[in-house]
Parts: C-alpha cells; structure tokens; sequence
C-alpha cells in the first residue's frame, strides 16, 4: 500500500499565494520577519515587487495591510496565528474589522501542533477571538487540497478573513475533485448513532477514530467544518436531527472555538446534547507536535477514547 501524502497547510498556503499572484496583478502580500516559517517566501522570490516585510512589528502591518486595500490592492497579511489573532487583536478589530476592509490574514502555526515551541507560541484562543469580530470569516483547512481552495475562495470574496494554517505536515485526505464554498460544511463520512463534527488537523483523526467506532459497532457520521463563521447551520441541525448526538473535536481551546460554535447553533435551533474535544481551558506546553496531539487526546485513538467513555 503507497503511503499517504503528507503536507503542512502552511506550504498549502504560500504555493497558492504564488499561483494566484501570476494570475492577479492586484495581489499583494505582507509578513512580520516570519517569510520562511509562513512560507510567504515563495511569493516573495515569485514577486518582490508585491511583497511587504513589515518587520517584528505585527500591530503596524495589520494597518498597512487596511491601507493597501482600500486603494484596491487584495493584500494578505501573514504571520503566526499567536501574533496575528493574539498582538494584532487590536489592528484586526478596528483597522480591519470595523470599516470590513478587503483583507486576508493568513495565520500560521495555530494550535498546539507548533511543537517545540511551546505555549507562547501555541495559539489555542484565536478563532474564538476572530469569532467574536463583526464580519470575520473564519476559515481552518484540513488538509492541503482544502488549504488551497481556502486562500483561493478568501481572494474571490469581499471582506475581511481569517484563514488559520498549521506547522505540522498532516495527511491529504480530499481529492483534486473536491469542491470548496465558503460557510459549507463536507459530509466526509456517513453514520446513524453520532455525529462527530471536526475541523483543522482533527478532521483526519476523527475519521480514523470513526472506523475504529465502527469495529465496536458504532456508526458514526463524520462531518468537517472548514468554515466556522458562518456556520453552516443547517448541515448541523441536520445531523442531530439524524444522530442525536453530537460530538466535537477541535485543535483549539473548547472554550469560544467550533464547539462553542456547534453548541450555540443547536442550543437555538434544535437543543442536543454537545459534547466538546480539545485544549481544556489549559495552555499548551513545550514538546514534538505528534506526540502533543496525543497527550491532549486529539489523536484518532483520543478521540475514541474520549467518545467511548461517554
């Protein structure tokens, strides 16, 4: 059997930056001093003329970027997920998301999958913070081909986005048909006895922990959310109306992430329980990222774990 193909959605994303800059001359991209870590390296050597490095200074690149925009440039501001959601908060919110500038920000390294560098860089709050932000749509890819499509989909739209990219190489699991629309959720596998609703990196875990449920005779129904703002709303009452049981797994804090997200749906629409998956309400801390995903439980035998203790 060929091994399965494994790419980091941070390489995704500065492949299709490039692809798209030959395409569109209005195409701009900005990064605070992290161009090889981000990967927007690979536009810079495409490009020069159309990349900004603004330095360690994230907060006054957040407000280049708002300035670029509104002379009809489509600029995408990268740094790691930690200073773009985290230092730039401030930037994001007003500068951004208020007068809902046309910008992307691209953030990298989110997650406790940064590894060895611990907790001040393991960014665990910044979709709730992007959540929480008028007008912000909130984008985590599961894997490479998604990855793509994201940054593709987030230039075509009008509007500030959040596109969240992780450090560690994880399984491509779409094929090159798949089709991607922003705010649509993907049925990846179909079940009757639960629903387990996933994004990010936790997507290929949580179909794995599936078939490991089906060997116990469980059926579960495997949904990704790649869009957590706006939810697909509908794909999610959905499924509790078919399962009766939702569960959630998230390389996040489960305070404010896709859980809260989940559970604020169907505690309006459809009451179900909701029972979340992910960094509880503690900080990350130094260690590899394969071996962290698996002292957090987010790993394939984690999350069945998890679910058949229920």
């Amino acid at each position: 059997m060929s091994e399965v193909k494994k790419i980091a959605t941070r390489d995704s994303y500065g492949d299709m930056l490039v692809e798209l800059g030959k395409q569109h001359d209005d195409l701009v991209v900005l990064d605070a001093d992290l161009a090889a870590a981000t990967k927007t390296g690979k536009f810079k050597a495409a490009f020069p003329e159309r990349f900004i490095d603004c330095g360690i200074a994230e907060s006054n690149m957040m407000g280049v970027a708002a300035g670029l925009s509104v002379t009809g440039k489509v600029p995408f501001a990268s740094t790691f997920a930690m200073f773009a959601a985290g230092r730039a908060y401030e930037q994001v919110r007003n500068t951004i998301g208020y007068p809902h500038l046309n910008v992307k920000i691209g953030a990298t390294h989110a997650g406790i999958s940064v590894g060895e560098d611990g907790a001040t860089h393991q960014c665990n709050e910044d979709i709730a913070l992007m959540r929480t932000i008028p007008g912000m749509t909130v984008i985590n890819p599961c894997d490479d081909i998604e990855a793509k499509a994201a940054v593709k989909a987030a230039y075509e739209m009008e509007g500030p986005v959040y596109l969240r990219f992780g450090r560690l190489a994880v399984p491509v699991i779409n094929d090159e048909n798949y089709t991607f629309e922003i705010g649509k959720g993907v049925v990846m596998r179909e079940g009757t006895d639960l629903t387990i609703v996933a994004t990010g990196l936790c997507v290929c875990e949580a179909l794995e922990a599936a078939k490991m449920l089906e060997a116990d005779g469980i059926s579960a129904q495997v949904i990704n959310i790649h869009t957590i703002k706006p939810l697909d709303e509908d794909l999610i009452v959905e499924a509790a109306k078919k399962t009766g049981k939702i569960v959630t797994v998230e390389e996040h804090s489960v305070i404010g992430g896709l859980g809260s997200a989940v559970a604020e749906c169907l505690a309006e629409k459809y009451p179900t329980k909701v029972h979340k998956i992910g960094v509880n309400d503690v900080f990350g801390h130094s260690g590899p990222a394969v071996a962290l995903i698996k002292e957090f439980g987010l790993d394939a035998e984690g999350i069945y774990n998890n679910i058949k203790s229920m």
